[in-house]
């Protein structure tokens, strides 16, 4: 009609496709990259205030995954339907890695991350409450079971529960909620759209701690801040991308596998040698994952109705 504005459409709020296996994989992806950024975190806070190497971390996320994104999807990857879900998740991460990233500070990266691995049932827990998603009794023996294995791993009542465990556990309390809120919000939001606004916020967030404790980074640690961010990258990318194709209760649980990877980098680098309860604990942990693998990858047998 002649004189009559016409309006941009909006975009169709994406489907969200039910791949479990595929997810798992992501998962696992996600857990191995991101035990290497959790190691340049805490090489990097030695030396550097915990707000400026998460600052630094997520802001060469944000330049990465823009340059990725803008040109392949452009400005709509901006388009949200719940800019509140994104401030709140933002500021939940913003405290909940502060927390894990002092934790790594002050005790062993294997002992820090298997405390921070309760947050898969407190995930659960939420999905289930907020989401109402089912729970069937395969994943929650998975869940409970690698619970268990955690708590072999942190060997309560000795020196693993110092204070540095205390900002571990505040981290998977409120990193349990993210992963349901990220979960909820997949209904409306993309992978791109959900990683963009938790980069943009997150690094409008840790800007803010800069004015009160800075060092100028070295030419000589460019390389692994570089590094930690394009790692940080790739890993909340894996992770939004296998939360977004699977329940959270399905998925949550193979972050438990990066265990090994924290073993790993924690003895390379700070001689932390692997305990007889990390040890057992891990095992568990990893069979309760292969076990939800082996239970989520089978064929569905159809349900026989009365003929």
């Amino acid at each position: 009609m002649t004189g009559s504005s016409v309006e941009p459409p909006i975009p169709t709020p994406p489907t969200r496709q039910e791949r479990i296996p595929q997810a798992i994989l992501y998962m696992i992806a996600a857990g191995a990259i991101f035990s290497f950024s959790s190691a340049a975190s805490k090489w990097l806070v030695a030396t550097y205030p915990v707000g400026e190497v998460l600052f630094s971390r997520v802001f060469v996320s944000l330049f990465l995954f823009s340059a990725f994104a803008l040109p392949t999807a452009g400005l709509a990857v901006l388009h949200t339907r719940r800019p509140a879900a994104h401030v709140l998740r933002s500021m939940s991460q913003f405290t909940s890695q502060t927390l894990l990233l002092i934790a790594f500070s002050m005790m062993p990266l294997a002992s820090a991350t298997a405390i921070n691995f309760s947050a898969p049932l407190f995930a659960a827990l939420a999905s289930w409450i907020f989401l109402k998603e089912p729970v069937g009794p395969a994943r929650w023996v998975a869940l409970v079971v690698g619970f268990l294995g955690v708590v072999i791993v942190t060997s309560p009542g000795s020196e693993t529960f110092q204070i540095g465990a205390l900002f571990a556990l505040g981290n998977a309390l409120l990193f349990g909620t993210v992963t349901a809120g990220v979960r909820g919000m997949t209904t409306t939001e993309s992978v791109k759209t959900l990683t963009m606004y938790q980069l943009i916020l997150l690094s409008i967030f840790y800007a803010m701690t800069l004015p009160f404790a800075f060092v100028t980074p070295n030419w000589s640690d460019m390389p692994l801040i570089v590094a930690n961010g394009a790692t940080n990258l790739l890993g909340q990318y894996w992770w939004t991308r296998a939360i977004h194709l699977a329940p959270t209760s399905a998925v949550v649980p193979f972050q438990y596998l990066s265990l090994i990877w924290a073993m790993g980098f924690g003895f390379a680098l700070w001689g932390d040698v692997p305990t007889i309860g990390l040890i057992v604990g891990s095992v568990i942990v990893v069979g309760s994952g292969i076990y939800l693998l082996w239970h989520e990858s089978r064929p569905k047998l159809p349900k026989l109705g009365p003929q």
